[in-house]
């Protein structure tokens, strides 16, 4: 088998990581109100079920766990083991009946789609040809893209009112008794969603068992040192503090606004659009479909033309969006323009370039952990930022404008910080990377 064909290979197996993280943020959000009505939680149980979430807290600490991790025993050690963690917690989500059982799945869930995160773009960069490391990262992620729009999809068809509803209702009446509640046979629709999630993983975890360690980890083995030697040389080697602060900014600035657009999307599409829940979640799968193709697209060039101008391009599509929704909502037409728009960005998303750069920049000794502090550091905030901006936004919307200038002031900055300190890395192994950065003595 070819090194080209190779590297193909284990990037799909790997990127099937970044299906199932962003598939448990959506399975997990799509199924909230199911899971409210059955278990009669308030609103302060779900801002724990959201803090401790693959979308907050639990993917912060796995994420700084998993990759000094990745650094000290291997990228394969983590896909050996990780993936059945995350089959467990989504195990007990599926099996959940109170309130105590579905926060521990959401915990560890999350705390596996953190660990998951450094090593897999890691291992991708590092099993990737010079040439195609860009072309590589973008595979990812489109899996990244898939994993909504699929689970969107999902649960269309599984929730109360879809098309498949009635499969669903025959196996609640099978498992639970044909006298069950409703709120218990409706909440089947997110354990049945919830239960692709688990079928990926094992077909994930089955995949990535069959890959070789990363030749760049083995390479360098002898030359590892422990883990908190690592985290002292990450934080005192002041090129490393430098790059961590680059790209901590262009993603922290982008996440935020990112991980507030759950939010916007149904509000704009069924409040400010007037549209039905069912013609919404269309709405949402047609947006990310738009992802997974300019990724698709973007993985034949990105290699070989200058990655700033994709990263430009990218926040021009974000902050256009934002412009529609200032301009505010003026029919069907706007709709599918934001929703377009965005999707453009999330096809040429800051997280593209954060993961390519991330791998590109830091040298192999410590390469999954600083990723892993990263990712630490802006999904941590990102969960608290989600707080402030319910303040900010407003019991009823009264300031929704302030806050979409809020979003473009964060894209601004990172379309500013990204330009000035966007890196050549194009043409270049990881090992030259290194020795231009980091000299020949690291």
């Amino acid at each position: 088998m070819s090194k080209k064909s190779s590297s193909l290979k284990s990037t799909i197996a790997v990127s099937l990581n970044n299906y199932l993280d962003a598939g448990a943020i959506v399975a997990g959000a799509s199924g909230i109100t199911l899971w409210q009505n059955y278990l009669g939680l308030s609103e302060i149980h779900l801002g724990w079920l959201n803090a401790i979430s693959a979308n907050a807290l639990g993917a912060a600490i796995g994420a700084i766990i998993g990759g000094f991790l990745a650094d000290k025993f291997g990228r394969k050690f983590i896909f050996t083991y990780n993936l059945l963690v995350y089959m467990l917690g989504v195990l007990i989500v599926m099996l959940s009946t109170n309130f105590p059982m579905l926060l521990c799945g959401f915990l560890i869930t999350g705390i596996s789609v953190g660990v998951g995160v450094p090593a897999s773009w890691t291992y991708i960069s590092e099993s990737s040809e010079v040439n195609n490391r860009g072309r590589n990262i973008c595979i990812s992620q489109m899996s990244w893209g898939m994993g909504p729009m699929i689970i969107l999809l999902f649960g269309m068809l599984f929730a109360p009112g879809g098309y498949l509803y009635g499969f669903v209702e025959s196996i609640a009446h099978a498992v639970i008794g044909a006298d069950a509640a409703e709120a218990a046979v409706q909440v089947f629709s997110s354990r049945v969603v919830f239960f692709t999630l688990f079928v990926v993983a094992f077909i994930a975890w089955t995949l990535q068992r069959q890959l070789e360690e990363s030749a760049e980890f083995t390479a360098n083995k002898e030359k590892k040192s422990g883990i908190v030697d690592n985290i002292k040389l990450l934080f005192t080697n002041k090129i490393a503090v430098k790059t961590v602060a680059f790209l901590a900014v262009i993603y922290l600035t982008w996440n935020l606004v990112a991980s507030v657009m759950g939010f916007f999307q149904p509000h704009i599409y069924e409040t400010a659009g007037g549209l039905s829940n069912e013609y919404a979640n269309m709405l949402s799968c047609v947006g990310w479909l738009v992802v997974v193709v300019v990724t698709f697209c973007l993985s034949f060039f990105v290699d070989h033309l200058p990655h700033k101008l994709f990263y430009v391009l990218g926040l021009v599509a974000a902050l256009a969006t934002w412009v529609v929704i200032i301009k505010g909502v003026t029919g069907v037409g706007s709709l599918w323009a934001f929703s377009i728009l965005w999707g453009v960005n999330g096809g040429l998303s800051v997280q593209i370039f954060y993961a390519l750069w991330g791998s590109e920049l830091f040298p192999a000794k410590f390469r999954a952990g600083a990723q892993g502090l990263m990712f630490f550091i802006v999904r941590g905030l990102s969960a608290l930022w989600g707080l402030i901006f319910t303040y900010i936004y407003g019991e009823n919307g009264e300031g929704f404008t302030l806050a979409a200038w809020c979003m473009i002031v964060l894209l601004l900055i990172s379309l500013i910080v990204g330009v000035i300190g966007a890196p050549d890395t194009r043409g270049k192994s990881l090992a030259q990377i290194t020795r231009k950065r980091y000299g020949e003595d690291l």
